[in-house]
């Protein structure tokens, strides 16, 4: 089973062509350069993939890869 992050990263990679070099957990969706529509997709697929609503106005320019997965861990339902 794969972590928070690396669920993440595949999500971003299937909406984005990021640079895999620049894919780390302290990268900003602004360093990697996500525009509005994809962080509505990655929102979606978020929600979609992971069962967490996150929505897209959380997704700022200035939040890096790790606060979202954070995120993600902090609304998952406790098992």
């Amino acid at each position: 089973m794969s972590t928070t992050y690396e669920q993440l990263v595949d999500i971003l990679t299937r909406l984005h062509d990021a640079p895999a070099d620049r894919i780390r957990p302290g990268a900003t969706l602004g360093e990697l350069d996500v525009d509005s529509l994809t962080t509505v997709e990655i929102s979606i697929r978020i929600e979609r993939d992971l069962d967490v609503t996150v929505g897209d106005e959380e997704l700022g320019p200035d939040v890096t890869l790790g606060d979202i997965a954070g995120l993600v861990d902090a609304r998952r339902p406790a098992v």
